[in-house]
């Protein structure tokens, strides 16, 4: 690689680095109490016997499933097994549902399933637009079941379907890229809290 090119490389390598940055020190700034209401409400949650259900799209579903492989497995320490489903891994389910019905329903019938009053849906979507996830939510709150959203830019339609007692983590950024990646220390920070108030 010619040595200006390779220079032009590093150059932009940096600026996607110091633009995480910024969005995540930014986050920092107005985030901390959402973050800890959703924590809050996982661990009583689990404390209860209830279960969370996770879904995404795209980058979002291996987020979900990410989610819920730490939960069922573990975080950083070692604890009990704790109830999660990814609603994104069943091949089956999904292709049946997209393909007999629409696609926007693929998770909300999953919820109508498997939820119950006082499980949590952790829906994310960085648009805060994804059809399937307002379905989902739809159908989680005709469940009873509590809602903690992972959304991007303004929020969306998500943001506006919200209730009260849901939580919605809405990163301060607009390119998809960088509020995947806040989703992602979103989620670790989620487990961390949660382990912390089971384990410490």
């Amino acid at each position: 690689m010619k040595t200006e090119l390779k220079r032009k490389l590093e150059q932009r390598i940096e600026g996607l680095f110091k633009d995480s940055i910024a969005v995540k020190s930014k986050a920092l700034e107005i985030m901390p109490q959402s973050i800890a209401d959703a924590i809050g409400l996982m661990y009583e949650a689990l404390c209860a016997g209830k279960k969370i259900l996770a879904c995404g799209n795209g980058g979002s579903a291996a987020d979900a499933q990410h989610f819920a492989a730490e939960l069922v497995g573990r975080f950083e320490r070692e604890r009990k097994e704790l109830p999660a489903i990814a609603l994104t891994t069943d091949t089956s389910i999904i292709t049946a549902i997209g393909n007999d019905y629409s696609f926007d329903v693929i998770f909300s019938k999953q919820v109508r399933a498997l939820g119950q009053p006082g499980d949590i849906l952790l829906g994310i979507s960085t648009s805060g637009n994804s059809g399937n996830i307002i379905e989902a939510i739809n159908a989680a709150h005709e469940k009873g079941m509590l809602i903690i959203a992972l959304t991007g830019k303004d929020g969306g339609k998500i943001g506006q379907l919200l209730k009260a007692d849901d939580v919605n983590l809405c990163v301060p950024a607009d390119r998809t890229a960088r509020i995947q990646e806040t989703h992602l220390l979103l989620l670790h920070c989620l487990c961390d809290g949660v382990d912390h108030l089971i384990l410490d």
